[in-house]
């Protein structure tokens, strides 16, 4: 059985995970606790809400150096939703915002026009055509 834990910092949809995880056979322990999230074999760092919001929440938990840590040991983590944007470089989402920078890059907004200038409905739900430009070398 896998082991995992899920961190709560406050802004996760935590039971929605654990359903999942316990689903596909994980054992799952949702916790804050430092020690616990050190110990652990795979993490993960789910989200829902803003990245400034989500950053201030890491920190003033304490929670933003533990995942340093995790980093450094090599253990697996996966971010979900917002938890996948804070392990990035920044974010502009409301103001520039340093994230964990795991990953380098930055958050940036959907673009609302296309290409060739149309307005594009944002947020976008629906369907559309998806154009795949292929690059040949060789």
């Amino acid at each position: 059985m896998h082991e995992v834990v899920v961190i709560d910092y406050g802004l996760g949809n935590l039971l929605s995970i654990c359903r999942g995880l316990e689903y596909c056979g994980a054992s799952v322990k949702i916790t804050k606790d430092h020690q616990t999230i050190l110990k652990a074999a795979k993490v993960i760092l789910p989200g829902v809400g803003s990245f400034p919001h989500g950053m201030a929440e890491l920190k003033n938990q304490g929670l933003d150096s533990v995942l340093r840590e995790v980093i450094k040991k090599g253990t697996k983590i996966l971010g979900i939703c917002l938890g996948m944007q804070l392990l990035l470089d920044e974010s502009e989402e409301f103001e520039l915002t340093a994230g964990l920078g795991f990953i380098p890059g930055r958050v940036i907004p959907i673009p609302s026009y296309t290409r060739n200038g149309q307005t594009i409905k944002i947020p976008h739900i629906g369907w559309n055509i998806i154009e795949i430009n292929k690059k040949i070398s060789g």
